[in-house]
């Protein structure tokens, strides 16, 4: 097996390890069990220690969100839209990447993961941009962009909070209802 793989490989049993069992309990020895490694000297080879690794799951499930919506975005046919492909397109990503996003979120929890203030506007800054253009094209009222985007952010950021709480919480309503609720918010009058 190649490095590239294994350490692919030592990834995903991370990920799997936090999502069932959580940060705290993301030993070396259980993510080489289950990535069916013989020893955790496999992983120590490829990562210098645990902040490492889990380094490399937040890095891993962040390009995945990325890619995901790259896709979902093209395409968006004015402000309007890119907003609504936009919140639905996190909602999708966080159905259908459980696990991902619960690891991201314990390790965030677990402190393993630094996020600051410019790590903030960073992911704030495509909703900024969505709206700052519909409110150029007169599609989106007058409003403060940085209020809004963090609204919205916040707002698709919540979901896997709700989803530890509630696994079986319908993500198709919360879908919908933030949807409507921001195209209310930010919709020009007519």
């Amino acid at each position: 097996m190649t490095e590239e793989a294994r350490r692919a490989q030592v990834v995903t049993a991370a990920i799997a390890v936090i999502a069932e069992g959580g940060y705290g309990h993301a030993s070396f020895a259980r993510i080489a069990e289950r990535a069916g490694l013989s020893s955790t000297g496999l992983i120590s080879y490829h990562f210098a220690n645990r902040g490492e690794l889990m380094e490399q799951v937040a890095a891993r499930v962040i390009g995945e969100i990325t890619e995901f919506m790259g896709e979902r975005m093209a395409g968006a046919t004015g402000a309007a839209d890119a907003l609504r492909r936009y919140i639905d397109g996190n909602v999708a990503f966080v159905e259908t990447h459980r696990a991902e996003m619960k690891a991201l979120l314990e390790i965030f929890l677990g402190g393993a993961f630094e996020y600051d203030a410019g790590q903030d506007r960073a992911a704030k800054s495509p909703v900024e941009d969505i709206l700052r253009a519909g409110q150029a094209s007169g599609e989106f009222r007058n409003f403060d962009l940085t209020v809004m985007a963090t609204m919205i952010q916040r707002a698709v950021d919540g979901l896997p909070f709700l989803l530890t709480d509630d696994p079986d919480f319908d993500t198709r309503t919360y879908a919908r209802e933030v949807i409507t609720a921001f195209d209310l918010a930010t919709r020009a009058a007519s």
